[in-house]
């Protein structure tokens, strides 16, 4: 395994990480784990070398966090592992429920550090967008946390970019603890942060976490895709077909695996090997129900595209129309 410094900070990840949205409780989303099958998937991450988990307060309400931190006690050293996870969606109806006011992230920031069983988080994360955030306000709250001790370092998930862009630069101005990391949606069908955001980050030594290199297992392959092999998340993740619902889509992912399938790798790998090869990705989350599955991407670390490679993988993409992309 390889590590790397995340952005200019001097915290070291290693290029495949483990995202917990899979790890909880499956009558929150049907494809999610129970906790046994996910303690060996978390298992074998960390005798692969992958010590960075990332999880979320969203995820099963709280369950995903909690498994992660039982791990986390049971077969690693604190000190060794990563922990990152994320807060900001509602977990309870009512106006306190979620949000980035100064009075809901601190919130949200001690009942993961119950949930977790720990003393610090070392990354903590905004997640799904509030439009009517006020940006000093979260500033502040993000600044304080970190002085405080709670978290180490500070990123984002899903935010407009101007709002990412002037949170940085405020905070950088005032002396503040800025954003120093985002976990952003990247893969061979969604390159959309391609035009302004990745950019922006290599430019500021930003550290870049993409996720879903997979695109929700439209490029791991047709067989799951369709047939026998094809999973229960395939068929109940709203959140896939609102993503990947253009009519090329399909037959991009085709093309992705007649590649691999010339290379003598499987579509996953070729795909998780285009996303390791661009520059300023630091880590790239992968999201797995088996163990096994872990070993393949590892593999897929070894493999080298070449510049035809990358433009037979690059020249077919179309740009999503606004409608189509994300908050």
């Amino acid at each position: 395994m390889e590590y790397v410094n995340l952005g200019r900070t001097s915290l070291k990840v290693p290029r495949i990480s483990i995202g917990a949205l899979c790890m909880g409780d499956p009558g929150w989303r049907s494809y999610v784990l129970p906790e046994e099958q996910s303690r060996a998937v978390l298992r074998r991450a960390v005798e692969s070398g992958i010590n960075f988990i990332d999880t979320a307060n969203y995820y099963s309400m709280g369950q995903s966090e909690e498994i992660v931190g039982r791990a986390v006690k049971d077969f690693m050293r604190r000190e060794d592992v990563v922990i990152a996870t994320k807060g900001g969606n509602a977990m309870r109806p009512g106006p306190a429920g979620g949000g980035y006011s100064r009075k809901n992230l601190l919130a949200a920031v001690d009942a993961s550090l119950k949930r977790l069983g720990t003393d610090y988080i070392d990354l903590y994360q905004t997640h799904i967008w509030q439009h009517d955030t006020d940006l000093d306000e979260m500033i502040d709250a993000f600044d304080h946390l970190v002085r405080s001790g709670r978290i180490l370092y500070a990123g984002i998930t899903i935010m407009p970019v101007w709002a990412f862009v002037k949170c940085v630069t405020k905070a950088k101005c005032a002396g503040r603890a800025h954003f120093v990391s985002v976990s952003n949606h990247y893969n061979l069908l969604w390159r959309e942060d391609e035009r302004e955001l990745l950019p922006f980050c290599r430019r500021e030594g930003i550290g870049v976490l993409a996720h879903s290199p997979f695109a929700r297992g439209l490029l791991a392959g047709r067989a799951r895709r369709a047939g026998p092999a094809k999973t229960i998340r395939s068929d109940t993740d709203e959140y896939a077909s609102f993503c990947y619902g253009q009519p090329d889509d399909i037959a991009f992912a085709d093309l992705v695996e007649d590649l691999a399938i010339a290379r003598g790798v499987k579509s996953a790998q070729l795909a998780l090997a285009w996303v390791l090869s661009k520059p300023g990705i630091h880590s790239v989350t992968i999201g797995v129900t088996r163990p096994e599955q872990i070993d393949d991407a590892l593999a897929a670390q070894s493999i080298k595209l070449s510049a035809e490679d990358i433009e037979k993988l690059e020249k077919p993409y179309r740009y999503r129309p606004a409608e189509c992309r994300e908050p």
